[in-house]
């Protein structure tokens, strides 16, 4: 079994991004600038938001974080997202979600200029994606094809079972494993919580992507030897043995399936730092296109 280091390959990822930046600079040319939008003080949500900034920071990226009260009106944040729309320094930006409730999230998504949606939620890039044209891909996804490419991970022909039919992960997921693509031509099945007889779809899988969010869902026994994990999820579980009094476990139950598994990802170290990191790789992609 090989781990699929995602914290080591973001770390390269970022650093090629950076050796980018240095060029621009050295022609006089300003960085590209990331903004983030927060609503509200959820703890993990600014640890994320956070954990972006930084980056940007690390590589010469410009950034700005915006942080609203969470009582903010839906009218306000729109106007905010308007006037990102039309800054000329902002290349990207992104809208950490989720909202609050009073807030609608298609709503504020789709406020988003295209050309500035380096998430890739908007239905302009979905679509783009889905046709095979030039866009913004949904960041996780895009780091989960980036890992794949750079492990050298063959999907040609292979048997892929996605778990999760979110619009963040797993149904972009579906799409571009299928896709022609140097990650992709394989055989997917797009699972969820309705699927019936699941362990006989993930037991003939080649690869699995688990994003389904139920912590440790797939077990040692679903899986067949030599299957490629790619474990999305991330929840925080009680534990008393920690410190921090929980600890963070993903969608695998990583000691059974690891044991049988060619190639995992690690929770966390895994999925997460790619996400971060091809947020960038979109945010330089929206410079250059302007």
């Amino acid at each position: 079994m090989k781990l699929l280091d995602g914290k080591l390959t973001s770390e390269q990822i970022k650093e090629e991004l950076a050796q980018e930046v240095a060029i621009l600079k050295s022609q006089n040319k300003r960085a590209p600038h990331l903004a983030a939008v927060l609503v509200g003080t959820d703890g993990a949500s600014l640890t994320y938001v956070n954990s972006k900034v930084k980056s940007c920071e690390k590589i010469g990226f410009g950034s700005t974080l915006i942080q609203l009260e969470e009582t903010v009106s839906e009218n306000e944040l729109l106007k905010v997202i308007e006037d990102l729309n039309n800054n000329p320094v902002i290349d990207g930006f992104i809208v950490q979600l989720p909202l609050p409730k009073h807030i609608d999230d298609q709503k504020v998504l789709m406020t988003i200029n295209p050309d500035k949606d380096v998430d890739g939620f908007h239905p302009t890039n979905f679509g783009r994606m889905a046709l095979e044209l030039p866009a913004f891909i949904p960041a996780t996804p895009y780091g989960i094809l980036e890992l794949l490419e750079r492990y050298q991970i063959e999907t040609s022909g292979k048997n892929v079972v996605v778990i999760g039919r979110s619009h963040i992960v797993g149904r972009p997921m579906s799409i571009l494993l299928s896709q022609k693509r140097t990650v992709g031509d394989a055989t997917v099945t797009l699972a969820h919580s309705k699927t019936r007889n699941l362990t006989s779809l993930t037991k003939q899988a080649d690869i699995i992507v688990a994003a389904l969010g139920i912590a440790e869902f797939l077990k040692g026994d679903m899986v067949k030897d030599g299957v490629v994990i790619i474990d999305v999820g991330i929840t925080r579980i009680n534990d008393t043995s920690k410190k921090s009094g929980f600890r963070l476990a993903g969608d695998v139950h990583f000691e059974s399936v690891a044991a049988k598994a060619s190639y995992i990802t690690p929770v966390p170290g895994g999925v997460g730092p790619m996400t971060i990191a091809m947020l960038l790789k979109n945010t330089l992609l929206a410079y250059h296109r302007k």
